[in-house]
């Protein structure tokens, strides 16, 4: 199939990774529709963008009716759209990490299933899920976040074989730290409460974790990648990218014992 007749949908792609995945398929001749809360005919100049709740089955059923109406399928689904909370574990009200988990990961299940029996009919179809370095090791005050994409990657391994026979290929792309307004738009917890306990020792951790995400890598990098995974009739189910040290630890977690690993990522984020 030519770029030019591939329907390619991206959620989140109102900034950061999902809008430069965004512009650059539309650049080389892709048909994009990419999707955000807050869409308007203002939020991009080169694709189509739409408004959508993740969160809402109403606004995703609307959606895909609307893509499928228009284009007449859906090729490719980049499921990018998410969001970042830090902060301690105890800190963290079960109300907050079931938002976490909400967006994170439910929104990507509700999108899937409403798509997925379009693409099994069309027997053809590649669902890209954007998950993380975090979802391979968890971060000190990052645990819900890192949660809900450890849950997205072991959903994603199910789903890879379960549709495997309809023609559907289904990856992990799993970033590090990239350069993108995911940094400012963190909710950090433990920083906002003044008496925790966890207060001085989150906010020097993630410090680190925003230093790393500026001096990261542009989002064009998974641009990239997507365009490289979507033309690969065989691709495999993880794909990381970021710094190489970030790729390395993840490398190293399979062969080093859990202690080490710990010391290492506790030295590195200023908690020894």
């Amino acid at each position: 199939m030519k770029k030019t007749n591939k329907i390619v949908l991206i959620t989140g792609a109102s900034s950061g990774i999902g809008k430069a995945c965004a512009e650059f398929l539309n650049h080389k001749g892709y048909h994009v529709f990419g999707t955000s809360r807050q869409a308007n005919k203002s939020t991009s100049n080169s694709f189509e963008m739409i408004p959508m709740d993740i969160n809402d089955d109403e606004s995703v059923e609307k959606t895909i009716k609307y893509v499928l109406e228009k284009a007449g399928r859906i090729d490719i689904l980049v499921n990018n759209a998410g969001y970042g909370i830090s902060g301690s574990i105890e800190d963290t009200s079960i109300i907050k990490a079931k938002e976490q988990f909400e967006t994170n990961f439910f929104g990507i299940h509700r999108i899937c299933r409403e798509i997925l029996p379009f693409m099994r009919k069309q027997n053809y179809g590649y669902i890209i899920n954007i998950s993380s370095i975090g979802g391979l090791i968890s971060l000190p005050f990052q645990g819900l976040y890192c949660a809900s994409k450890f849950a997205l990657e072991g959903w994603t391994e199910a789903l890879r074989m379960e549709v495997d026979s309809f023609g559907i290929k289904v990856v992990l792309i799993e970033p590090g730290d990239i350069k993108t307004l995911f940094t400012s738009k963190r909710e950090k917890i433990s920083a906002l409460l003044k008496k925790s306990v966890y207060k001085k020792r989150a906010i020097m951790t993630i410090d680190v974790v925003e230093k790393d995400e500026q001096g990261g890598p542009s989002p064009d990098k998974v641009a990239h990648l997507l365009e490289h995974i979507i033309n690969d009739t065989s691709p495999k189910l993880r794909y990381k990218v970021g710094s190489f040290t970030q790729i390395l630890i993840c490398y190293l977690k399979r062969i080093i014992p859990d202690k080490s690993l710990q010391w290492i990522l506790m030295k590195y984020y200023k908690l020894k």
